[in-house]
């Protein structure tokens, strides 16, 4: 039965030929030393822990990449120049980020601030989706048994959740969280 299904098949499903796989291999080779070369170019920051944007360029280039490998109709060189132009909007989008308070507001979200001396931010919560659940969860990771043990739970603009453990700091006082978000300040 299986043998009937395979033959009556087109040969194109399991096999193009072999010019066809030449293909894909000179363009997986490219598309390798190319996404090597731009990462090292566009340096550390997109390997290291990725905003919501450097996350979105790393998707795409996956996207482009697999295009320009597998695809007849996209050329090697028309996912090679989309790669290079992302990668290079990336870094330029960067470099106004660092320069100019305005572009940064518009890019970047603010870290947010989702326990404050114990008290669980409801509102916070809600706005960002993060359950309470997963506030526990980050408390107990941190050998956190209470919720007033911690002074502050933040969550960062990466995705991540940060601990700060409780003191007598004033938040007011506190200059590593003067970037936060707090109460219904905007994300």
């Amino acid at each position: 039965m299986w043998q009937g299904i395979i033959m009556n098949e087109s040969i194109d499903t399991w096999f193009n030929g072999l010019d066809r796989l030449e293909s894909v291999a000179i363009s997986a080779v490219v598309f390798y030393f190319l996404i090597i070369l731009m990462t090292r170019l566009a340096g550390k920051r997109t390997t290291g822990q990725m905003n919501n944007f450097d996350w979105i360029v790393t998707v795409a280039v996956g996207s482009l990449a697999a295009s320009g490998i597998l695809l007849k109709d996209v050329s090697i060189a028309d996912a090679a120049l989309s790669i290079v132009i992302l990668f290079a909007l990336q870094w330029l989008v960067t470099w106004f980020v660092l320069r100019s308070d305005i572009v940064c507001r518009l890019i970047k979200a603010r870290p947010r601030l989702l326990l404050d001396n114990g008290r669980i931010k409801q509102e916070a919560m809600r706005q960002e989706r993060i359950s309470q659940a997963e506030i526990y969860a980050v408390l107990r990771e941190q050998g956190f048994a209470r919720l007033t043990d911690a002074n502050w739970v933040i969550l960062e603009n990466d995705g991540k959740m940060t601990v700060i453990p409780h003191s007598d700091t004033p938040l007011e006082d506190a200059e590593l969280m003067s970037d936060v978000a707090r109460d219904s300040e905007a994300k």
